[in-house]
């Protein structure tokens, strides 16, 4: 291991922020991690950086998790367990399943980030969320040093939610996480509406046909992070009662919902951002994104305190139109 000192971070998160790194260490082996967390305990870990907005430099030991690897257990009929390690991409982990014909995560093709960040956030797109194929993880407890299984119920798993985000928060690192996917195809989801407009010529689309449409769909309307700094989508889209989506709807008759349960209906986010104006508007090197609302840039030499800042204007004025409180994706540093 070499731990640096004085590391830009800029490449190691999606927004492209340049914040400094006090000291940084890259870990490529569960054996050099443990040795880390046996000799320090306050730690600020990165993976792929995609959840990220960083506001400030780091006074901790940043440690950047590359643990690689993938293991398949194929012991049933029906389904098929593989296990990935951390570190693997997101993206190309389920590029890779779908080579295999192994199915499930093909709705959650070119979300940025990697495997061990994934059941933190519960990701989801396109109808599907990481809860639907998760199996289990394990992770390594910082105070002990000890590999802890968590099953699927353990996780606690909500609307891009997890345990990991709450009472269990800089407790534990992620170091490998197993998902039940399917040999034979029968329940593909496909009723997004985007997705059923790209499959309209297939007869019986396989779930290739499915991730080429998410990926075209995707490409069409988010900015690539490689070329313009962004974290996907900023804010969570938010669930309101009936009572105040009938209030809504006398004012703005074609408001898009989707019924949640008898008394709550999740409103996009990025359709509130845009009713207010600022879908594609500049403000020095940050700004929304031209073609996705829902998404915050960096033009090139933006802080993160500046797009912090635009995304509190943006609460502020949705909240001020709405009466709706928008909640932040990204975790702000």
């Amino acid at each position: 291991m070499n731990i640096q000192k004085n590391i830009s971070l800029k490449k190691y998160n999606t927004f492209g922020i340049d914040v400094i790194a006090n000291r940084f260490v890259e870990i490529n082996s569960l054996s050099d991690l443990k040795k880390i967390i046996a000799s320090e305990k306050d730690l600020f870990l990165i993976g792929g950086g995609s959840n990220m907005l960083l506001t400030s430099n780091i006074n901790k030991l940043v440690v950047h998790l590359n643990l690689k690897g993938i293991i398949v257990n194929d012991t049933e009929k029906e389904f098929v367990f593989v296990t990935a390690e951390a570190g693997e991409n997101w993206h190309e982990f389920v590029l890779w399943c779908i080579s295999q014909n192994y199915g499930g995560l093909e709705n959650l093709s070119l979300i940025p980030g990697n495997v061990g960040t994934s059941p933190i956030q519960n990701i989801g797109a396109y109808g599907v969320e990481i809860k639907d194929t998760f199996y289990q993880l394990e992770a390594l407890e910082i105070a002990t040093g000890k590999i802890k299984t968590f099953t699927k119920e353990a996780c606690n798993f909500g609307y891009r939610n997890s345990v990991f985000k709450n009472e269990l928060k800089n407790k534990y690192i992620i170091i490998n996480v197993t998902f039940k996917l399917t040999k034979n195809h029968h329940k593909t989801n496909i009723s997004y509406g985007a997705i059923k407009t790209y499959l309209q010529n297939i007869s019986e689309p396989n779930i290739k046909d499915i991730s080429n449409a998410v990926i075209s769909i995707r490409e069409s309307k988010l900015p690539n992070p490689k070329e313009i700094g962004n974290s996907g989508s900023f804010f969570k889209n938010p669930i309101i009662n009936k009572e105040l989506f009938q209030n809504l709807n006398k004012k703005y008759p074609n408001i898009p919902n989707y019924i949640i349960s008898e008394n709550e209906i999740k409103i996009p986010a990025g359709w509130l951002i845009e009713q207010c104006g600022f879908k594609g508007k500049r403000f020095g090197d940050t700004g929304v994104h031209e073609k996705q609302a829902l998404v915050l840039v960096n033009y090139g030499n933006a802080t993160g305190e500046e797009i912090y800042n635009l995304a509190k204007k943006i609460q502020e004025t949705v909240k001020s139109n709405f009466h709706i409180n928008l909640e932040m994706e990204v975790n702000i540093i």
